[in-house]
C-alpha cells in the first residue's frame, strides 16, 4: 500500500512538472537515519545503507532502479579521491612508492590467492572462482576513506599505508579487466596488437592528464581568479574533477584514479585550498548518495533464495581476506594493533567489484544469477564493516603506553607540586623556576614525559587522582599545589581529593570552561582560571587597539568584560547548580570575587591599556 501511494504521488508530481519527491525522500532518509545511527554509535555509513534499504525497491519501493543512482553517486567517490590527491604532493607520493607497489601488490596478491580457494571449495571452476575472489579483493575506497576521515587517521602513518594500498587496488582494476577479457570463452583470440593498443591508450590518457595538469590547470585558475567570480571557480573545480575522471574512463582506467591524479597535479597550486572548499560540499552529498544507492541495490529476494551460499561466501571471503591482510601487514613491519585494525577496516569487498563482475558476466565467465549472488555478498560485507569496526574498538584492549625512560614519582619533596605538564603547565612553571622555587612535576602521559626530558625538564610519572601518588609526590609537604591537567573532570577530582586530605595546602587549578570553574570552586579550589580566558581578553584588547579604540576606553571595556563574566559565574554558582550550604561555605572561606575578577592584577590605567593591547 505504501509503495502504491508513493508511486501515485510521484506520478501526480510528474504530471505537474519536475518530480521532486525522489530528491526529498533521499535527503529526508539521510537526515533521519545518519544522525540516529551515529547517536547509537553505529556510524554514518551503516545509517546510509539502512536508509537506502528502507526506501529502495525492497523496502517502501520509492526507487525502482538503484543502479541509476549508483552511477551518479559514484561521483562522490571520484571527488573524495580528488580531495585526497590535493593532500598528496608529488614528492610525498613518490616517497610512498614502496608502500604502493610493495605493500599494495603483496596484499592484493595474497588476498587473490586465498579468496580464489573459496570458489574452488564450493565446487566452482577455477576461472569463475578466481574472478569472484579477485573482485572481493578490491576494498571499498568509499567506506575505508570515510572511516579514516571520521577517525582522523588519514594523515597518520597507518592511514597513509592504507591509502597506498587503496591506490594500488584502484590501479589493479585495469589489468584485472584485461585479464577477464583474456580468460573469457574465446578471450584468448584477442590479438597481441589489440592488447598493446589498450595499454597504449591507458598510458596515453595518463600522460595527457599529467601534461594538462602541469601546463594548463594552474594558468587557467589564475585567469579565472582575476575574474573574481566565485561561481565560475566552483564550476572550474567541478570541470577539472569530472574532466579528469572522464579522460581516465576513455582510456579504460578508473575514474577515481583520474580524479586522484588531477588532485595530485594541483596539490602544489596556490588554488589548492580554494578547490578543496569548492568540491567538499558536492563530495559529501554524493558520497552519502553512493551509500544510499548501495543500500537500495541490496536484493533481498536474492539473499532469501540463496542465503546459505551468500552467508558462506561472506564469512569465507571476509575471514580469509582478514587473515591475508593481517599476515602481509605483519610481514611488512606493522605492529599487532595496526595490522589487526587494517584487516578489520579492509575486510569488505568494494564498489569496483561490481564493475569486474559485470564485465565477467558480459563475456560469459559468470552467469546472471552468480553475478547477483556475488553482488549481494559484496553489499552484505560492506554493511557488516561498521559493525566489525565497532566490535574491534570495544573488544580490543586500549594500547598501553611504553614506560621506557619514565621514572615513577617517589619520595619527592618541593615547595610546589605541579600535576600535569602539558602546554598549560609548561608555561606556568617558567616564572616559578625563574624565581628559584623548587617544583616537583608529575604527569600521566609517558610520551609527554620523554618529550619534556629532551628540553631539560625532570618530570615523574604519576596519576594525580590517586592518594598514594600524591603522598609519594610530596603533596603533604608542599606549600602550594598546581593542578594543570588538560581534562576538566580530572581536575575537579584531583582538587577534591587534595582538599579532603591536605586541607591546609592551597590549590591553584586550571579550568576548561565556566562550568568547570564553578565545579572547582565548589570542591574548594583556592584559585581557578580558565585556560583561554586571559589570552582571549588580551586578543580582544589587541583587536580594540587595531580598531583605534582609545587606551583608557580599552581598559574600561576589558574591565567590564571581567565584571560581567564574574557575575555570570556567580549566577552559575547560585542558580541551583549547588546547594546554599555549599555556596555559603565557599563564600565564607574563599575570596570569591578577587579570585574571579582579579585573575591578573589590575594595573594603572595606562599600564592596563598597554597590557590589554
Amino acid at each position: 500500500m505504501a509503495a502504491e501511494a508513493t508511486a501515485e504521488a510521484a506520478s501526480h508530481a510528474a504530471a505537474h512538472g519536475f518530480n521532486l519527491l525522489p530528491v526529498v525522500v533521499l535527503l529526508g532518509a539521510a537526515v533521519v537515519a545518519v544522525p540516529l545511527f551515529k547517536r547509537l554509535g553505529l556510524g554514518s555509513v551503516l545509517g546510509y545503507l539502512a536508509a537506502g534499504l528502507v526506501i529502495g525497491p525492497f523496502g517502501f519501493g520509492v526507487f525502482s532502479d538503484p543502479q541509476s543512482i549508483l552511477h551518479v553517486a559514484e561521483l562522490g567517490v571520484v571527488m573524495f579521491l580528488f580531495i585526497i590527491g590535493l593532500e598528496m604532493q608529488p614528492s610525498r607520493l613518490w616517497a610512498m612508492r614502496g608502500e604502493i607497489f610493495g605493500l599494495g601488490l603483496a596484499q592484493v596478491g595474497a588476498c587473490a590467492a586465498l579468496l580464489t580457494c573459496v570458489g574452488l571449495a564450493l565446487g566452482y571452476p577455477l576461472v569463475p572462482s578466481f574472478v569472484s575472489g579477485t573482485g572481493f579483493v578490491l576494498t571499498s575506497t568509499a567506506i575505508v576513506m570515510q572511516v579514516l576521515e571520521e577517525r582522523r587517521s588519514l594523515a597518520l602513518p597507518k592511514g597513509r599505508r592504507i591509502v597506498a594500498i587503496l591506490l594500488l587496488e584502484d590501479l589493479a582494476i585495469v589489468p584485472l579487466l584485461a585479464l577477464v577479457a583474456f580468460l573469457a570463452p574465446g578471450g584468448n583470440e584477442v590479438t597481441l596488437a589489440e592488447r598493446f593498443t589498450g595499454i597504449a591508450i591507458g598510458l596515453g590518457s595518463i600522460l595527457a592528464l599529467v601534461l594538462a595538469g602541469r601546463y594548463l590547470l594552474d594558468p587557467m585558475f589564475r585567469i579565472l581568479g582575476k575574474a573574481k567570480a566565485r561561481e565560475v571557480m566552483t564550476a572550474a573545480a567541478l570541470f577539472v574533477v569530472l574532466g579528469a575522471a572522464l579522460a581516465m574512463q576513455f582510456g579504460g582506467l578508473s575514474m577515481a584514479m583520474g580524479a586522484f591524479l588531477a588532485g595530485v597535479l594541483l596539490s602544489e597550486s596556490s588554488f589548492r585550498h580554494q578547490l578543496e572548499a569548492d568540491i567538499e560540499p558536492f563530495r559529501g552529498v554524493l558520497l552519502g548518495l553512493f551509500f544510499l544507492g548501495v543500500g537500495m541495490a541490496l536484493d533481498l529476494a536474492v539473499i532469501v533464495a540463496n542465503w546459505q551460499l551468500i552467508a558462506i561466501c561472506v564469512i569465507g571471503y571476509m575471514i580469509l581476506k582478514t587473515l591475508a591482510i593481517y599476515a602481509v601487514a605483519r610481514l611488512f613491519g606493522a605492529n599487532n594493533r595496526e595490522a589487526f585494525e587494517r584487516a578489520v577496516l579492509m575486510a569488505q569487498g568494494g564498489e569496483f567489484a561490481f564493475v569486474l563482475y559485470a564485465a565477467a558476466t558480459t563475456v560469459g565467465i559468470l552467469t546472471i544469477e552468480e553475478n547477483a549472488i556475488l553482488t549481494a555478498t559484496i553489499i552484505v560485507s560492506m554493511a557488516l564493516t561498521p559493525l566489525m569496526i565497532i566490535a574491534h574498538d570495544r573488544l580490543l584492549p586500549k594500547p598501553q603506553p611504553s614506560m621506557d625512560g619514565v621514572e615513577m614519582a617517589e619520595n619527592l619533596s618541593a615547595s610546589v607540586l605541579m600535576i600535569g605538564f602539558g602546554r598549560f603547565g609548561q608555561i606556568v612553571s617558567q616564572p616559578l623556576l625563574a624565581a628559584g622555587c623548587s617544583v616537583s612535576l608529575i604527569e600521566a602521559d609517558p610520551e609527554l614525559i620523554r618529550d619534556s626530558r629532551d628540553f631539560g625538564f625532570k618530570v615523574y610519572y604519576g596519576d594525580g587522582t590517586r592518594l598514594d601518588i600524591l603522598h609519594a609526590a610530596g603533596a603533604h609537604d608542599a606549600r602550594l599545589i598546581i593542578v594543570a591537567v588538560n581534562d576538566g573532570a580530572t581536575a575537579v577530582k584531583i582538587t577534591e581529593l587534595i582538599k579532603a586530605e591536605f586541607p591546609l595546602v592551597p590549590v591553584l587549578a586550571r579550568a576548561i570552561d565556566r562550568e568547570n570553574a564553578a565545579e572547582l570552586i565548589h570542591v574548594g579550589a583556592d584559585f581557578q582560571i580558565r585556560e583561554t580566558f586571559e589570552s582571549a581578553l588580551v586578543m580582544g584588547g589587541q583587536a580594540l587597539a587595531m580598531m583605534d579604540v582609545e587606551e583608557t576606553e580599552r581598559a574600561r571595556i576589558i574591565a567590564d568584560v571581567r565584571r560581567r563574566d564574574a557575575e555570570r559565574l556567580d549566577i552559575e554558582l547560585t542558580g541551583g547548580l549547588y546547594d546554599t550550604s555549599a555556596r555559603s561555605l565557599i563564600l565564607g572561606n574563599l575570596p570569591l570575587k578577587p579570585a574571579i575578577v582579579d585573575a591578573t592584577p589590575q594595573l594603572p590605567t595606562a599600564a592596563a591599556g598597554e597590557a590589554a593591547g
